[in-house]
């Protein structure tokens, strides 16, 4: 039975979703922004863009490799603790970043610091944590809510951050973007668990976090939804960073390019809003077959055809609609097959596979751009690929496992 825990204190589940929301609209838009300032900073500090193309894949794989490890931690002790200590982790990274005059000192920083810190400070955690807090029919609508909110950060912060480019520079955009991450910290209080009631779970089979994984992996649903979720790593991240660079070198002014982006994110906020909630009416499985579906139809259609101004920001308005509805549909099915007891390691593994997706994603599109000067190879991969996806979801296995309860004490 999946009976919320009765909050008594201040922690009430509209706290724990309004704190869990600005969380993750810091880490993300702060992380969205990274594409303002990656082509100036390259250019004065290594002359090309393949070193920063490498640290921020490395980020993304050190942000997919950590989310498991940090999902088990918050699913055992509390979300609070991770996240003030992704907040932290955050600020000193960014700050980094600002003397970072080797290539070493970029991996460091932006890579393996700011990585660790998004592992803490983003939807996997911040997700399960809002699941326990609220009842499988409004579940899906909690995580839309809070997906939705969490991404509005691009909105905003790409076009800010874009403007201090232009007026005050990478480094000072950093030093700014640095104290908004700090900001993290004292929300993470919100986030702690709640001292009264009992936890909230799918099952009281109390299962151990081996047998979790054990069960997890050898189910093959769960191996085709993070066979997905790689693709939506691969597609989101190489659009999200290079897409500037691209317009760039089309001759195209680079304020369209932050607008463009700025466009995904607003867009973003209605569909996924929209797909949270479709996944409370309709099989998640199935919708997240019509979401990879269209994103590759789409981007074909963009590349296929003359890139303008025009078309881009047509682009950017269709693929917001499309961008992070995989992220509440994802966790709603995780949720619905394995319970709520492991959720933040569970998803922290879906996770990984799209962060491993997002290191290809950039690293290659940024190897492949200084190798033939565009992104041709790395767009028609994502095409593909994405129609990979909905084959890979379609045959998912949803239904609900049924475990043994474990013996209850009088």
């Amino acid at each position: 039975m999946n009976t919320p825990p009765k909050y008594t204190g201040w922690r009430t589940p509209f706290i724990i979703l309004l704190a869990g929301t600005v969380i993750a609209f810091l880490s993300f838009g702060v992380r969205m922004a990274f594409a303002v300032w990656i082509n100036p900073a390259s250019q004065e500090l290594f002359d090309g863009l393949a070193v920063l193309s490498l640290a921020i894949a490395l980020q993304s794989l050190f942000w997919g490799l950590a989310t498991p490890v940090a999902g088990n931690i918050a699913d055992k002790y509390g979300a609070g603790r991770v996240i003030a200590a992704a907040g932290l982790l955050y600020t000193i990274g960014l700050l980094l970043m600002t003397v970072s005059t080797t290539p070493i000192m970029a991996h460091l920083s932006i890579g393996l610091l700011t990585g660790l810190a998004m592992s803490g400070a983003m939807f996997p955690i911040i997700l399960s944590a809002i699941s326990r807090t609220v009842s499988v029919k409004k579940r899906d609508f909690y995580l839309g809510i809070a997906s939705a909110g969490g991404a509005s950060g691009q909105v905003v912060m790409i076009p800010i951050g874009q403007y201090l480019v232009d007026t005050e520079g990478w480094v000072i955009t950093l030093y700014i973007m640095a104290g908004l991450t700090a900001l993290i910290i004292p929300l993470a209080i919100a986030m702690a668990s709640p001292r009264t009631g009992t936890p909230a779970r799918a099952d009281l089979s109390h299962q151990d976090t081996g047998a979790a994984i054990r069960e997890a992996f050898g189910h093959s649903g769960y191996k085709f939804l993070i066979a997905g979720y790689f693709v939506c790593g691969l597609q989101t991240m190489f659009i999200s960073t290079h897409f500037i660079v691209m317009l760039e070198n089309l001759d195209i002014d680079v304020t369209v390019g932050a607008y463009a982006l700025s466009i995904i994110g607003l867009f973003n906020i209605v569909g996924t809003f929209l797909w949270g909630f479709a996944g409370g009416k309709y099989r998640q499985k199935y919708l997240l077959c019509w979401l990879y579906s269209l994103r590759s139809i789409l981007m074909m259609v963009f590349i296929l055809l003359p890139i303008t101004a025009t078309s881009v920001l047509i682009f950017s308005a269709i693929m917001g609609l499309l961008w992070l509805g995989t992220v509440p549909l994802t966790g709603s099915i995780i949720a619905r097959v394995f319970g709520l007891q492991h959720m933040g390691m569970l998803l922290g593994f879906a996770f990984l596979a799209h962060q491993i997706g997002s290191f290809i994603g950039i690293y290659g599109a940024g190897f492949f751009f200084d190798m033939f000067g565009n992104f041709n190879i790395v767009w028609w991969a994502a095409i593909v690929m994405g129609l990979f996806a909905t084959l890979m979801n379609y045959p998912i296995n949803d239904t609900p496992i049924k475990r043994e309860l474990a013996p209850q004490t009088a």
